[in-house]
Protein backbone atom coordinates (compact mmCIF):
# COMPACT_ATOMS: atom_id res chain seq x y z
CA UNK A 1 0.00 0.00 0.00
CA UNK A 2 1.30 3.44 -0.97
CA UNK A 3 0.31 6.76 0.62
CA UNK A 4 -2.33 8.81 -1.14
CA UNK A 5 -1.36 12.34 -2.23
CA UNK A 6 -3.13 13.69 0.87
CA UNK A 7 -1.28 11.26 3.11
CA UNK A 8 2.05 12.17 1.55
CA UNK A 9 1.47 15.87 2.22
CA UNK A 10 0.32 15.18 5.78
CA UNK A 11 3.39 13.06 6.43
CA UNK A 12 5.71 15.73 5.06
CA UNK A 13 4.07 18.62 6.91
CA UNK A 14 3.98 16.64 10.16
CA UNK A 15 7.69 15.89 9.86
CA UNK A 16 8.38 19.57 9.22
CA UNK A 17 6.23 20.59 12.19
CA UNK A 18 8.03 18.14 14.49
CA UNK A 19 11.43 19.43 13.41
CA UNK A 20 10.38 23.06 13.78
CA UNK A 21 8.98 22.35 17.22
CA UNK A 22 12.16 20.71 18.42
CA UNK A 23 14.37 23.44 16.99
CA UNK A 24 12.38 26.07 18.89
CA UNK A 25 12.46 23.95 22.05
CA UNK A 26 16.23 23.55 21.69
CA UNK A 27 16.69 27.32 21.40
CA UNK A 28 14.62 27.89 24.54
CA UNK A 29 16.41 25.06 26.34
CA UNK A 30 19.79 26.76 26.01
CA UNK A 31 18.55 30.01 27.56
CA UNK A 32 20.28 30.54 30.89
CA UNK A 33 22.66 27.63 30.34
CA UNK A 34 25.71 29.60 29.28
CA UNK A 35 28.56 30.34 29.65
CA UNK A 36 28.56 27.27 31.93
CA UNK A 37 26.12 24.54 30.92
CA UNK A 38 23.88 23.55 33.81
CA UNK A 39 20.77 21.61 32.84
CA UNK A 40 18.97 22.87 35.95
CA UNK A 41 18.99 26.45 34.62
CA UNK A 42 16.78 28.20 32.11
CA UNK A 43 13.07 28.02 31.26
CA UNK A 44 13.30 24.30 30.46
CA UNK A 45 15.36 22.52 33.14
CA UNK A 46 16.36 18.88 33.08
CA UNK A 47 17.29 16.62 30.17
CA UNK A 48 15.90 17.14 26.68
CA UNK A 49 15.85 14.37 24.09
CA UNK A 50 15.26 15.37 20.47
CA UNK A 51 13.86 13.11 17.79
CA UNK A 52 15.26 14.91 14.75
CA UNK A 53 15.93 12.30 12.08
CA UNK A 54 13.38 9.83 13.43
CA UNK A 55 10.29 11.63 12.11
CA UNK A 56 9.56 9.01 9.38
CA UNK A 57 8.89 6.38 12.07
CA UNK A 58 6.10 8.46 13.54
CA UNK A 59 4.32 9.55 10.38
CA UNK A 60 4.61 6.22 8.59
CA UNK A 61 2.86 4.46 11.46
CA UNK A 62 0.46 7.13 12.73
CA UNK A 63 -0.91 7.75 9.23
CA UNK A 64 -2.93 4.55 9.77
CA UNK A 65 -4.21 5.35 13.26
CA UNK A 66 -7.48 6.81 14.43
CA UNK A 67 -8.10 9.02 17.46
CA UNK A 68 -9.40 6.04 19.43
CA UNK A 69 -6.26 4.01 18.87
CA UNK A 70 -3.80 3.97 21.76
CA UNK A 71 -0.11 4.90 21.48
CA UNK A 72 2.71 4.67 23.99
CA UNK A 73 6.07 6.28 23.28
CA UNK A 74 9.53 6.70 24.75
CA UNK A 75 11.61 9.40 26.42
CA UNK A 76 12.11 10.78 22.86
CA UNK A 77 8.43 11.37 22.13
CA UNK A 78 7.77 14.68 20.34
CA UNK A 79 7.59 13.37 16.76
CA UNK A 80 5.20 10.60 17.76
CA UNK A 81 3.06 12.90 19.90
CA UNK A 82 2.69 15.39 17.07
CA UNK A 83 1.88 12.65 14.54
CA UNK A 84 -0.76 11.21 16.89
CA UNK A 85 -2.42 14.61 17.19
CA UNK A 86 -1.40 15.68 20.70
CA UNK A 87 -2.39 19.30 21.31
CA UNK A 88 0.68 21.33 20.38
CA UNK A 89 -0.11 24.28 22.65
CA UNK A 90 -0.65 22.08 25.70
CA UNK A 91 2.45 20.01 24.97
CA UNK A 92 4.62 23.12 24.68
CA UNK A 93 3.19 24.45 27.94
CA UNK A 94 3.91 21.13 29.64
CA UNK A 95 7.52 21.23 28.52
CA UNK A 96 7.85 24.75 29.93
CA UNK A 97 6.32 23.53 33.21
CA UNK A 98 3.25 25.73 32.92
CA UNK A 99 -0.22 25.44 34.43
CA UNK A 100 -1.82 25.13 30.97
CA UNK A 101 0.29 22.07 30.16
CA UNK A 102 -1.12 18.61 29.53
CA UNK A 103 -0.41 17.64 33.14
CA UNK A 104 -0.34 21.11 34.59
CA UNK A 105 3.43 21.27 34.21
CA UNK A 106 4.03 18.20 36.37
CA UNK A 107 5.35 15.80 33.75
CA UNK A 108 7.70 17.64 31.45
CA UNK A 109 8.80 16.42 28.06
CA UNK A 110 9.33 12.75 28.95
CA UNK A 111 5.88 12.29 30.48
CA UNK A 112 3.39 13.61 27.96
CA UNK A 113 -0.19 12.45 28.47
CA UNK A 114 -3.08 13.43 26.23
CA UNK A 115 -6.14 11.24 26.84
CA UNK A 116 -8.11 13.15 24.19
CA UNK A 117 -6.04 11.36 21.53
CA UNK A 118 -4.99 8.33 23.62
CA UNK A 119 -1.29 9.14 23.79
CA UNK A 120 1.21 8.70 26.61
CA UNK A 121 4.95 8.23 27.05
CA UNK A 122 7.50 7.52 29.73
CA UNK A 123 11.16 8.07 30.48
CA UNK A 124 11.48 4.48 31.73
CA UNK A 125 12.87 2.09 29.12
CA UNK A 126 10.20 -0.28 27.71
CA UNK A 127 7.66 0.99 30.26
CA UNK A 128 4.99 1.69 27.66
CA UNK A 129 4.84 -1.85 26.33
CA UNK A 130 2.78 -3.32 29.18
CA UNK A 131 0.15 -0.54 29.06
CA UNK A 132 -0.11 -0.98 25.29
CA UNK A 133 -0.80 -4.70 25.72
CA UNK A 134 -3.32 -3.81 28.44
CA UNK A 135 -5.14 -1.36 26.18
CA UNK A 136 -5.15 -3.87 23.34
CA UNK A 137 -6.58 -6.50 25.69
CA UNK A 138 -9.39 -4.12 26.65
CA UNK A 139 -10.15 -3.48 22.97
CA UNK A 140 -10.40 -7.21 22.32
CA UNK A 141 -12.60 -7.89 25.34
CA UNK A 142 -14.95 -5.10 24.29
CA UNK A 143 -14.97 -6.22 20.64
CA UNK A 144 -13.72 -2.81 19.52
CA UNK A 145 -11.90 -2.34 16.23
CA UNK A 146 -9.15 -0.35 17.92
CA UNK A 147 -5.44 -1.04 18.06
CA UNK A 148 -2.56 -0.16 20.36
CA UNK A 149 0.94 0.76 19.19
CA UNK A 150 4.00 0.78 21.43
CA UNK A 151 7.05 2.68 20.19
CA UNK A 152 10.36 1.71 21.80
CA UNK A 153 14.05 2.14 21.06
CA UNK A 154 16.28 -0.75 20.06
CA UNK A 155 17.84 -0.77 23.53
CA UNK A 156 14.45 -1.58 25.05
CA UNK A 157 14.43 -4.89 23.20
CA UNK A 158 16.86 -6.17 25.83
CA UNK A 159 14.56 -5.36 28.74
CA UNK A 160 12.41 -7.92 30.51
CA UNK A 161 9.28 -5.91 29.74
CA UNK A 162 9.91 -6.43 26.02
CA UNK A 163 9.81 -10.21 26.25
CA UNK A 164 6.96 -10.30 28.76
CA UNK A 165 4.85 -7.98 26.61
CA UNK A 166 5.47 -9.86 23.37
CA UNK A 167 4.71 -13.17 25.03
CA UNK A 168 1.44 -12.07 26.62
CA UNK A 169 0.31 -10.24 23.48
CA UNK A 170 0.87 -13.42 21.48
CA UNK A 171 -0.77 -15.70 24.05
CA UNK A 172 -3.88 -13.54 24.14
CA UNK A 173 -3.70 -12.54 20.44
CA UNK A 174 -4.45 -8.91 21.17
CA UNK A 175 -4.42 -6.04 18.62
CA UNK A 176 -1.06 -4.44 19.36
CA UNK A 177 1.85 -3.44 17.13
CA UNK A 178 5.33 -3.05 18.62
CA UNK A 179 7.50 -0.53 16.78
CA UNK A 180 11.25 -0.42 17.43
CA UNK A 181 13.03 2.77 16.39
CA UNK A 182 16.54 1.46 15.76
CA UNK A 183 18.85 4.47 15.76
CA UNK A 184 21.82 2.17 16.48
CA UNK A 185 22.72 3.77 19.81
CA UNK A 186 21.39 3.11 23.31
CA UNK A 187 22.65 6.37 24.81
CA UNK A 188 26.37 5.79 24.13
CA UNK A 189 26.34 2.02 23.63
CA UNK A 190 26.27 0.67 20.08
CA UNK A 191 23.58 -1.87 19.28
CA UNK A 192 26.17 -4.44 18.22
CA UNK A 193 27.77 -4.25 21.66
CA UNK A 194 24.55 -4.86 23.58
CA UNK A 195 22.29 -7.05 21.46
CA UNK A 196 22.96 -10.69 20.56
CA UNK A 197 21.06 -10.60 17.26
CA UNK A 198 21.74 -8.15 14.42
CA UNK A 199 18.08 -7.28 13.95
CA UNK A 200 15.33 -7.40 16.56
CA UNK A 201 12.58 -8.22 14.06
CA UNK A 202 13.88 -11.81 14.14
CA UNK A 203 12.84 -12.03 17.79
CA UNK A 204 9.18 -11.87 16.76
CA UNK A 205 9.29 -15.48 15.55
CA UNK A 206 10.03 -16.68 19.08
CA UNK A 207 6.61 -15.37 20.07
CA UNK A 208 4.70 -16.58 17.04
CA UNK A 209 4.10 -13.18 15.48
CA UNK A 210 5.20 -11.56 12.21
CA UNK A 211 8.41 -9.55 12.33
CA UNK A 212 9.32 -6.85 9.81
CA UNK A 213 12.40 -4.72 9.30
CA UNK A 214 12.39 -1.44 7.38
CA UNK A 215 15.72 -0.05 6.21
CA UNK A 216 16.96 3.39 5.14
CA UNK A 217 14.53 5.41 7.31
CA UNK A 218 12.14 5.30 4.34
CA UNK A 219 8.71 6.80 5.12
CA UNK A 220 7.05 5.00 2.20
CA UNK A 221 8.36 1.61 3.27
CA UNK A 222 7.39 2.32 6.89
CA UNK A 223 3.90 3.31 5.73
CA UNK A 224 3.50 0.06 3.76
CA UNK A 225 4.67 -2.26 6.55
CA UNK A 226 2.66 -0.40 9.20
CA UNK A 227 -0.43 -0.61 6.99
CA UNK A 228 -0.20 -4.39 6.94
CA UNK A 229 0.53 -4.76 10.67
CA UNK A 230 -2.17 -2.36 11.83
CA UNK A 231 -4.78 -3.81 9.48
CA UNK A 232 -3.89 -7.27 10.74
CA UNK A 233 -4.32 -6.18 14.36
CA UNK A 234 -7.58 -4.38 13.63
CA UNK A 235 -8.93 -7.52 11.96
CA UNK A 236 -8.33 -9.54 15.13
CA UNK A 237 -5.31 -11.47 13.84
CA UNK A 238 -2.99 -10.55 16.70
CA UNK A 239 0.25 -8.66 17.29
CA UNK A 240 3.17 -7.78 15.03
CA UNK A 241 6.66 -6.38 15.50
CA UNK A 242 8.30 -3.78 13.27
CA UNK A 243 11.91 -2.64 13.55
CA UNK A 244 12.76 0.56 11.67
CA UNK A 245 16.29 1.54 10.79
CA UNK A 246 16.31 5.24 11.56
CA UNK A 247 18.82 7.97 12.42
CA UNK A 248 19.39 10.04 15.52
CA UNK A 249 20.82 13.21 14.02
CA UNK A 250 21.70 14.74 17.40
CA UNK A 251 23.04 13.38 20.67
CA UNK A 252 21.15 11.23 23.10
CA UNK A 253 20.23 14.47 24.89
CA UNK A 254 20.99 18.13 24.32
CA UNK A 255 24.55 18.67 25.48
CA UNK A 256 25.72 15.17 24.56
CA UNK A 257 29.17 15.59 22.95
CA UNK A 258 28.80 12.23 21.16
CA UNK A 259 32.45 11.33 21.57
CA UNK A 260 31.44 7.67 21.36
CA UNK A 261 30.45 7.89 17.68
CA UNK A 262 33.07 6.63 15.19
CA UNK A 263 34.68 9.40 13.19
CA UNK A 264 32.62 10.28 10.14
CA UNK A 265 29.48 8.42 11.21
CA UNK A 266 27.37 11.52 11.78
CA UNK A 267 28.41 13.03 8.46
CA UNK A 268 27.03 9.95 6.75
CA UNK A 269 23.55 10.24 8.27
CA UNK A 270 20.87 11.51 5.89
CA UNK A 271 18.24 14.03 6.95
CA UNK A 272 14.87 12.53 5.90
CA UNK A 273 13.05 15.85 5.49
CA UNK A 274 14.98 17.23 2.49
CA UNK A 275 14.90 13.77 0.94
CA UNK A 276 11.10 13.59 1.23
CA UNK A 277 10.73 17.16 -0.02
CA UNK A 278 12.72 16.33 -3.16
CA UNK A 279 10.74 13.13 -3.67
CA UNK A 280 7.36 14.85 -3.47
CA UNK A 281 8.40 17.65 -5.82
CA UNK A 282 9.84 15.16 -8.33
CA UNK A 283 6.59 13.17 -8.19
CA UNK A 284 4.53 16.29 -8.88
CA UNK A 285 2.75 16.06 -5.52
CA UNK A 286 3.85 19.56 -4.60
CA UNK A 287 5.84 22.45 -6.04
CA UNK A 288 8.03 25.08 -4.40
CA UNK A 289 5.03 27.29 -3.62
CA UNK A 290 3.09 24.44 -2.00
CA UNK A 291 6.17 23.45 -0.04
CA UNK A 292 6.58 27.00 1.25
CA UNK A 293 2.92 27.15 2.27
CA UNK A 294 3.07 23.84 4.14
CA UNK A 295 6.27 24.83 5.92
CA UNK A 296 4.93 28.26 6.89
CA UNK A 297 1.72 26.73 8.25
CA UNK A 298 3.69 24.25 10.36
CA UNK A 299 6.12 26.88 11.62
CA UNK A 300 3.28 29.28 12.50
CA UNK A 301 1.59 26.61 14.61
CA UNK A 302 4.89 26.03 16.43
CA UNK A 303 5.56 29.73 16.99
CA UNK A 304 2.09 30.23 18.41
CA UNK A 305 2.45 27.22 20.71
CA UNK A 306 5.81 28.41 22.06
CA UNK A 307 4.52 31.96 22.55
CA UNK A 308 1.47 30.72 24.45
CA UNK A 309 3.67 28.47 26.61
CA UNK A 310 5.99 31.33 27.53
CA UNK A 311 3.06 33.59 28.41
CA UNK A 312 1.19 30.98 30.45
CA UNK A 313 1.33 31.10 34.28
CA UNK A 314 3.27 28.67 36.42
CA UNK A 315 1.20 26.48 38.74
CA UNK A 316 0.98 27.60 42.36
CA UNK A 317 3.44 25.79 44.68
CA UNK A 318 0.64 24.11 46.62
CA UNK A 319 -0.63 22.48 43.41
CA UNK A 320 2.31 20.08 43.64
CA UNK A 321 0.28 18.14 46.18
CA UNK A 322 -2.74 17.76 43.90
CA UNK A 323 -3.44 14.81 41.61
CA UNK A 324 -1.10 12.49 43.50
CA UNK A 325 -1.76 9.25 45.35
CA UNK A 326 -1.60 9.51 49.13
Amino acid sequence: MRPSPQQWLWMYQTMVKSRAFEERIATAYFEGKSPVFNMANGPIPGEMHLSNGQEPCAVGVCAHLETGDFVTATHRPHHIAIAKGVDLDAMAAEIFGKKTGLSGGRGGHMHIFDPSVNFCCSGIIAQGMGPAVGAATAFKLRNEKRVAVSFIGEGAANQGAFHESLNLAAVWQVPVVFVIEDNAWGISVAKAQSTAVPHNDTRAAAYGMPGHRVTDNDPEAIFAVASEAIARARAGKGPSLIEIETARLAGHFIGDAEGYRPKGEKAGLADPIPLLRAKLIAAGLMDEAKDLALVKEAELAVEQAIAKARAAPFPAPEEAFEKVFA
